[in-house]
């Protein structure tokens, strides 16, 4: 049985920042597109990040979406199996909810990185509070 489980959420003032974590098991990151998304209410739910390896480890392709460029970094644990997103300088529309997500088929992440349709695996996710 695969499982993700965020972690790491909270409530941050503007410009500050979080690290969340999601803790992978049943599952391998090798060659599989791992993805954080995350949903304000009333909004449907977005991409945010997406990563890709050969082998799993950190590091490999990594995409993000135009409104967290050069403030978020996702990045993954093969030794921990951890999908970790880093986010500085939080802004108040980063709110919402961040789920992280897993492609149970061997492919990268490519064009389709924030379709939520491609991904088999959930987590329940974590809150994100950022105040003004």
């Amino acid at each position: 049985q695969v499982q993700l489980v965020e972690s790491g959420g909270g409530s941050v003032q503007a410009g500050g920042s979080l690290r969340l974590s999601c803790a992978v098991s049943g599952f391998k990151f090798a060659r599989k597109c791992m993805g954080w998304f995350r949903q304000a209410p009333g909004k449907e739910r977005e991409g945010v990040a997406a990563i890709y390896s050969v082998t799993g480890s950190s590091g490999g392709d990594a995409t993000y979406a135009d409104s967290v460029k050069g403030r978020f970094a996702i990045s993954q644990d093969n030794v921990n199996y951890t999908l970790s997103l880093q986010m500085l300088s939080l802004k108040p529309e980063d709110s919402g909810i961040y789920f992280c997500a897993a492609d149970g088929h061997t492919g990268s992440c490519g064009g389709s990185w924030s379709w939520l349709q491609r991904y088999d695996y959930w987590g329940q996710g974590t809150q994100v509070a950022v105040s003004s």
